[in-house]
């Protein structure tokens, strides 16, 4: 199993006690995804934040077999959650600040090791009560979900909404819901994205305001 990789750790300003996550979802290495997900985390980090990205490629998730165990199971324990990397990635996530999701799509839907740990939390759906983090408490200091989806394809009027259902309803079981999302057509081979520099700063600016976001709810709170 792998350990969890940090990219960017920083920051001294008074901030929220735990990392933006970055989950970076695209079985390729470099891919415009992983640029999206590297420029949200570099400007969490430029604004004195902290994050934490995780590349889902280097993870082993092993696929739910349906056989239902979680339903009955003390804490609806998953049989594989001691044999690969899932129960570590949801841990991540749970007990960030804020997740950043981001991700290719294929076929108008997640790359396939997404959509095996989205599987996986059939866990959370087989809980009841609904499982710790989904339970009690002000949705507003719940982690939000900031959901990139990324597409070689620039039209296609349900091009996200398979994608985006899924999302939503992995999610809704552990206490995250997702925030508005940013969907970005038309770029396909490697560096498409990287040649277009006012995205990128956008996306580094929406990590810097995410980040000002959760240190101010922290002041306030």
């Amino acid at each position: 199993m792998n350990a969890p990789r940090p990219d960017a750790v920083g920051g001294q300003s008074a901030s929220p006690a735990a990392p933006v996550v970055v989950l970076c979802c695209s079985p390729r290495a470099g891919g415009n995804s992983d640029l999206a997900g590297q420029a949200v985390a570099r400007g969490v980090l430029a604004a004195g934040g902290e994050s934490r990205t995780y590349y889902l490629r280097e993870h082993c998730v092993l696929p739910c077999v349906g056989c239902g165990a979680c339903a009955a199971s003390p804490g609806h324990r998953c049989v594989l959650g001691d044999k690969d990397d899932a129960e570590t990635l949801f841990a991540a996530m749970r007990y960030a600040s804020a997740i950043v999701l981001a991700s290719p799509i294929y076929f108008y839907h997640v790359p396939a090791g997404l959509k095996a740990l989205i599987d996986r939390g059939q866990r959370f759906h087989a809980a009841v009560p609904p499982a710790a983090g989904a339970e009690g408490g002000d949705a507003a200091d719940r982690p939000e979900v900031h959901v990139i989806l990324v597409s070689g394809r620039k039209k296609g009027a349900k091009l996200f909404d398979g994608a985006l259902l899924s999302l939503k309803y992995f999610f809704e079981p552990m206490g995250l819901a997702l925030a508005e999302p940013t969907l970005l057509r038309g770029y396909d081979a490697a560096g498409d994205l990287s040649a277009d520099t006012t995205v990128g700063a956008r996306l580094a600016w929406r990590g810097g305001e995410l980040w000002r976001e959760l240190a101010a709810r922290k002041m306030a709170g």
